[in-house]
């Protein structure tokens, strides 16, 4: 089967794939990255470690890639817990993976994304988060590595708000 075959055209509705990291340490508290004031998007915001995927690179891939790249760290252990598929209104949309990572190493550093710092779930929750965080956060930390993704879908209300639906 070529190309052609996989049925890719202008007219269907495309996603632009990312990925989101959520490292958390053996006592149960989460690293937050806060964007940096430069940042086009979510700039002087607490989110976690991600990004967009690079060309011929995978989900997998990108979330090590990320993960050590925004923070100096690396995960034994990556777990998918959701997959959310936001509905930007107009072509092409977003798709992010998110993951949660455990068994930590390496030496962490800030990057040119921003500052980091450890947090429980209840302080994050106190932090000046990406909207849809104060929702999916504890969606993501109550995870079971034993248990299916959640899928997510987001999109924009006429008042430009973020409506968020979710299912296992």
């Amino acid at each position: 089967m070529g190309v052609q075959a996989q049925g890719v055209s202008q007219e269907r509705y495309a996603l632009i794939p990312r990925v989101l990291v959520f490292p958390v340490d053996e006592k149960g508290h989460v690293l937050l990255l806060k964007g940096a004031i430069n940042k086009k998007i979510w700039a002087d915001l607490w989110n976690g470690p991600g990004g967009h995927l690079e060309a011929g690179e995978g989900v997998l891939e990108a979330a090590k890639r990320e993960l050590l790249e925004e923070t100096g760290l690396s995960s034994g252990k990556l777990i998918h817990c959701a997959q959310i598929v936001v509905d930007t209104g107009t072509k092409p949309g977003i798709i992010f993976f998110v993951f949660k990572a455990k068994q930590l190493s390496g030496e962490l550093r800030s990057s040119d994304e921003g500052e980091l710092a450890w947090f429980t779930q209840n302080q994050a929750l106190k932090q000046n988060l990406v909207e849809d965080l104060y929702t999916l956060l504890p969606l993501v930390m109550r995870h079971r590595a034993s248990e299916n993704p959640f899928w997510g879908h987001y999109s924009y209300d006429k008042y430009d708000q973020l409506v968020m639906r979710f299912s296992r």
